[in-house]
Parts: C-alpha cells; sequence; structure tokens
C-alpha cells in the first residue's frame, strides 16, 4: 500500500543541526525552512511517465544523429531540420515510430491502473489536485509564450517603477533586495512635485498602452486569434451581440402584430360592405 510517511520537520531539522553542529535556533529557522521547500518542491507522489508519441521518439533519434553529424546548426535550425524530415517520411516509415508508440501506450495504462490500485483516496485526490496544478501552470505559460510571439504591447509601468528603472543601477546595496529596499524609502521622501514627474510619465504610458493595445487587439480579430484578447474585452463584444439580438426580437413581434391587426380591420371592413350591399 502506498502510503505517505508522516515526518517530523522539526525533528529531523534538530537532527540535522547537531550533526552540522549547528545552534538549536539555527535549525528551526535555516534547516527546517530548507527541508520544507525541499518537500514542496518535490512531488510526493509520483506517479508512471507518459508515453512518447511517434513524432517526439523520431525527435530523439534524429537529434543524437544531428549532434554526431550536424555540429554547427542551431537549436532552431536543428529543430526545423527534424521536423522538415518528419513531414517527408512516408506511412511505412512512420510505421516503426507508431508502432512503439502504440506499444508505450498499452505499457503506460498497465502501469497506471497498477499505481492508481495502491493509493488511498487521499492520496488519489492529491494526485490529482497536482495533475491540476500543472495543467493550469503549462497552459498559462503556452499562453505567455504565444502572447510574446503575436507581439502584445508591454502593460503600463507605475509611477514607481518609472523611478526604479531610471535610478536602480546607481542606487546602494548589495543585492537586488537591498536596493529595492533603499529604492523604497528614496521614493517615500521624494516630494509631491518630484513624483510628478513620474506620474506624468505613467499617464504618458496608459495612454501609449490604449493605443498599442486596441490596434493589436483588431489585429488579432483580423487575424483569427480572438481567444488571445482580453477576457473583459470579448465580454463586452458578446454583450453587444446579446442586446442587438434582443433589440431584434423586441421590434419583430411589433411589427409582426401590427400587420396581424391591419389585415383583421381591412377584413371587417370588407364585411361590413357586404352586409350593407
Amino acid at each position: 500500500m502506498a502510503t505517505l510517511m508522516p515526518l517530523s520537520v522539526g525533528v529531523l531539522g534538530r537532527g540535522l543541526a547537531g550533526l552540522l553542529g549547528c545552534p538549536r535556533a539555527v535549525s528551526c529557522i535555516n534547516v527546517c525552512s530548507a527541508i520544507r521547500r525541499l518537500s514542496l518542491d518535490k512531488p510526493s507522489i509520483i506517479p508512471p511517465k507518459r508515453p512518447l508519441t511517434a513524432y517526439l521518439r523520431y525527435v530523439m533519434e534524429q537529434q543524437q544523429i544531428l549532434l554526431q553529424q550536424k555540429t554547427d546548426l542551431s537549436v532552431v535550425e536543428r529543430t526545423k531540420w527534424i521536423a522538415q524530415g518528419w513531414r517527408q517520411l512516408t506511412a511505412d516509415q512512420k510505421q516503426p515510430y507508431e508502432i512503439a508508440a502504440n506499444d508505450g501506450k498499452v505499457k503506460y495504462k498497465l502501469e497506471l491502473e497498477a499505481f492508481t490500485a495502491q493509493l488511498t483516496p487521499a492520496e488519489l485526490a492529491r494526485l490529482k489536485e497536482e495533475r491540476r496544478h500543472k495543467l493550469a501552470k503549462r497552459r498559462t505559460m503556452r499562453k505567455k509564450r504565444k502572447l510574446t510571439m503575436l507581439g502584445k504591447p508591454k502593460r503600463p509601468r507605475t509611477p514607481f517603477n518609472i523611478f526604479m528603472a531610471e535610478n536602480f543601477d546607481e542606487t546602494k546595496g548589495a543585492t537586488s533586495a537591498a536596493k529595492l529596499k533603499n529604492l523604497q524609502d528614496e521614493w517615500h521622501q521624494l516630494s509631491d512635485t518630484q513624483k510628478q514627474v513620474y506620474r506624468q510619465l505613467a499617464e504618458d504610458d496608459k495612454i501609449r498602452y490604449r493605443n498599442e493595445i486596441k490596434s493589436w487587439e483588431e489585429q488579432m480579430i483580423e487575424t483569427g486569434h480572438e481567444d488571445v484578447i482580453h477576457t473583459k474585452k470579448k465580454r463586452k463584444q458578446k454583450l453587444s451581440k446579446a442586446k442587438r439580438k434582443r433589440a431584434v426580437l423586441r421590434t419583430t413581434p411589433k411589427t409582426a402584430k401590427a400587420s396581424k391587426l391591419s389585415t383583421t380591420s381591412k377584413t371587417a371592413k370588407a364585411v361590413k360592405s357586404k352586409k350593407k350591399n
């Protein structure tokens, strides 16, 4: 049964500190925090590794060949070379990689079933949460890379950001954190008149961002990349479309009703004229 082994971080920390000859205070502050960081960084439950696809198996094979034969190629050039080679393969040439990938899938399925069968409900829930967190992180990173590739404008800077960028190199401090602390102190000591210069620069940067993001979003819509537009923007577009539809629906029944009434009145008039005659 794969269970999570309970571990007393404090006891382990004091034990390591004792072996290293450190005082007790150090064990509580430094050693224990380091152990906690290690325990958070490493997953407690390690599932079987997913199998490689047919293309990735081809990539790994070709990487080894290119590293020996074409040492002058960059990583980007190597990737393009391999992708082009895969596209030029026939179905028969791809078959060995696809067979190996299918065998890997079968093996992975059996290993995953055996792995999940020995987990407790609590461990299954934890594993599911870890997967969800990993997928969310992967989606975020993928979206950031896509936005960078599509040239999304940089967000406007705050007055303090502009002040920090201008004075960071000249500020005293052995580390970046120390420099940031000194800059914060200097910022608070500035008068309102001195801060107004950076506030105006920040306002100008906001105008720059509004103009650039508007142009960029229009370009994204034209090129079929509506998915990268900000959620609020898309929500506004959907609301405006919904309002237009509701307006059409409101006017349509009224028109139909008016036409129906006019037809009824014409019929009544015709009946009355027949009676008179």
